[in-house]
């Protein structure tokens, strides 16, 4: 099982768990997914300490583009197949908005083409 650490606390995750559901799930922390983990609203974003992915959605690529960011990736749009180190960025705390959004699904939507 692939180590996720997270505020520099390390739990398992089940190998090709998304990463916004293995942040809230094993992690425990108030991750926002406004949109539903569909790759559009960006407030899942995270940074990568350690192990970032080589590969990334069509959907995660065009979205930041949009949004000019750089630095950050999707966690929506991200597997848990290796070690991976991240810092939260769009927590629920703080944010003003009453949840994080509705739970979003198990696998990568919308349907992944890696670029």
């Amino acid at each position: 099982m692939p180590v996720l650490t997270v505020d520099g606390r390390e739990v398992q995750v089940p190998e090709g768990k998304r990463l916004v559901n293995a942040l809230v799930d094993e992690a425990g922390v108030d991750q926002l997914h406004a949109c539903g983990g569909k790759g559009k609203c960006t407030t899942c974003k995270v940074k990568f300490v350690e192990g970032e992915p080589e590969k990334m959605t069509a959907a995660e690529k065009e979205v930041l583009a949009k949004k000019e960011l750089t630095g950050v990736r999707l966690s929506c749009q991200l597997l848990c197949d290796s070690d991976m180190s991240v810092e939260i960025i769009s927590r629920l705390e703080g944010s003003g908005r009453a949840d994080a959004g509705t739970r979003p699904a198990d696998e990568i939507v919308p349907e992944p083409e890696w670029v």
